[in-house]
């Protein structure tokens, strides 16, 4: 069972991150994935849209997969359903520059997919939204 890390590492690792990629990553602003990268972005993130569908989001140019991100990314924010979880793992394992975290947001839960993410020495995050945590972590 996937144990998330504690207040003290979620907020360190929210202190010196700068770009967060949005797996997901919806053009329509009333999807939680726009409010929630809307609101990373008023906090002075850099966010890298990931939707193969859109061709811009948030003044971003969106990308079709994490495989077709160059610039290095410290976080990695998953809105796809819990059976999609797998192939966006497999992509976070074959980028050029691992990130940081990967941050699988709320109500979705893939303890095997957290193994993988932590075996490869990256910090997994699941069931937890990244706006949320932001907000009780560091707006106190």
């Amino acid at each position: 069972m996937h144990k998330n890390p504690d207040d003290q590492k979620l907020a360190e690792l929210l202190r010196q991150s700068k770009t967060i990629a949005v797996v997901g990553l919806s053009d329509d602003p009333a999807k939680a994935s726009n409010q929630v990268a809307q609101y990373l972005q008023s906090q002075g993130y850099e966010i890298v849209p990931v939707n193969p569908n859109a061709t811009t989001v948030l003044g971003r140019k969106a990308h079709a997969s994490l495989l077709d991100v160059e610039e290095p990314v410290d976080i990695v924010d998953v809105f796809r359903r819990s059976e999609q979880i797998p192939e966006v793992v497999d992509q976070v394992l074959q980028m050029r520059q691992k990130p940081k975290a990967v941050w699988i947001q709320l109500g979705i839960v893939n303890n095997e997919q957290c193994k993988r993410i932590e075996e490869a020495g990256i910090m997994a995050i699941q069931d937890s939204c990244i706006k949320v945590e932001h907000n009780r972590l560091l707006e106190q």
